[in-house]
């Protein structure tokens, strides 16, 4: 056995590669991110998940997520995610079993009470220990797989030498964030929402008041080291036309590292996002797709390719970074004022069908575009290329001068050959 794949295997017989998991915050989501090569994707319910604002799942859209996912071999997982109330427990058990009847594979979830009502009225979904448990020993690791957890989802406060530790002394699968947005809290345990806003972090109703745009005031009395009383006029901190504070975090991005996430032992790669875009899964699923695929097929040669990270900052809503996996973040990974946007490209169509003979595309519109504008269209795999707009009509072969409503279908000609939902971007202000 050559020594790369001793690095592979470790102690424990690993053949198998990772799972990349996918965020899903609609069933046109999941669809998007199973099509672009996820092995998994997490939805969430219409109770119990930490996304109450997304567009969260039916048990009849997890039916047809879960037979959709099958077809491609890929598997659903539901988060239940929240720290439960009393006034939550009602329901609780015909919730469950209603996701196990949908044909879910697994829940993702916090709460010890759901976890034991789970194992008792629902068991065939495997359990997935929440990241908002915020698992960073082995032993906290050992105590949930007896527990009956099938996998760990670690906290993202986590070093990877301490992830390859923890796959050290304990035989279970582990979850970990490779990419998407970071907590500027102690993951999990935020309450600036619920302070705020009466939306409370862990059950569901986060309003990311951290990234909000703030002013900073103070008093003539704190500065003259007195208590202010009410009434006293505040002192702006900022100057006119000062940009305000926020307390944004970059974003993490691990596709730099595949290489050692693999080595590692981790078992499932995964993306955060179900409140982000299609455009934003696809993508991103797309690049870390073919960079897992890539390392599998020839670990000794790999390289990364700078198309895939050129990939990912044409989705990306923040500058990047590698969050705690070989450091602990310091001021240079918090945004601190208003920055500029990192993702330099809007997603304007979704290829519905494709004429060969014609060599036309019918197209969905999601953006304002035109003849004459330069667009990229994408699709798994890394299928890629770049057109001018030519003359566009609508479905009934009227010419337009623009695709300006919301999902109109619009008919074009297209300079390659293109499949149902390959995707149509273009850069902004072009």
């Amino acid at each position: 056995m050559n020594s790369t794949k001793e690095a592979l295997l470790g102690k424990r017989v690993r053949l198998e590669k990772p799972e990349l998991l996918a965020p899903a915050g609609s069933l046109e989501k999941l669809k998007f991110a199973v099509h672009y090569g996820a092995d998994a994707v997490y939805i969430g319910g219409q109770q119990y998940g930490l996304r109450s604002n997304a567009d969260n799942f039916t048990f009849e859209e997890m039916r047809e997520g879960v037979e959709f996912a099958e077809r491609y071999g890929a598997k659903v997982f539901v988060a239940t995610n929240i720290y439960a109330h009393n006034e939550d427990i009602s329901g609780l058990e015909d919730y469950l079993r209603g996701i196990q009847d949908a044909g879910v594979h697994a829940i993702i979830v916090a709460d010890p009470i759901i976890i034991e009502t789970c194992k008792r009225v629902a068991p065939k979904l495997e359990i997935h220990l929440s990241t908002q448990q915020s698992t960073m020993n082995w032993q906290a690791v050992q105590f949930w797989k007896e527990d009956g957890a099938e996998r760990v989802v670690l906290a993202r406060e986590v070093s990877m030498e301490e992830i390859e530790e923890i796959k050290r002394k304990v035989d279970i699968e582990i979850e970990v964030f490779v990419h998407g947005a970071m907590c500027s809290s102690y993951s999990g345990r935020c309450v600036l929402s619920n302070h705020f806003t009466d939306r409370d972090s862990n059950r569901g109703g986060c309003s990311q008041s951290c990234r909000w745009k703030y002013d900073l005031f103070t008093t003539e009395e704190e500065l003259a080291g007195a208590s202010p009383q009410i009434g006293i006029k505040e002192l702006p901190l900022f100057q006119e036309g000062d940009n305000p504070f926020s307390m944004s975090s970059k974003d993490l991005c691990m596709i730099e590292h595949i290489p050692a996430l693999i080595r590692s032992g981790v078992d499932s790669f995964k993306i955060e996002g179900r409140m982000k875009s299609v455009h934003y899964v696809a993508t991103v699923v797309n690049a870390y797709r073919q960079a897992i695929d890539a390392y599998f097929a020839d670990p000794e040669n790999y390289e990364l390719k700078p198309e895939w990270l050129y990939e990912i900052q044409k989705a990306a809503n923040r500058p990047l970074n590698t969050g705690f996996f070989y450091d602990h973040p310091g001021h240079e990974d918090h945004i601190f004022e208003p920055e500029d946007k990192a993702a330099p490209y809007d997603f304007v169509g979704v290829v519905l069908a494709y004429d060969e003979a014609e060599g036309t595309a019918l197209i969905q519109q999601r953006n304002h575009f035109k003849p004459g504008q330069e667009v990229e269209f994408f699709g798994p795999g890394g299928t890629f290329f770049k057109q001018t707009v030519p003359a566009i009509t609508n479905e009934a072969g009227d010419p337009l001068d623009a695709a300006r409503h919301p999902l109109q279908p619009i008919r074009m000609k297209v300079e390659q050959p293109v499949q149902p939902l390959d995707m149509m971007r273009k850069k902004i202000g072009k």
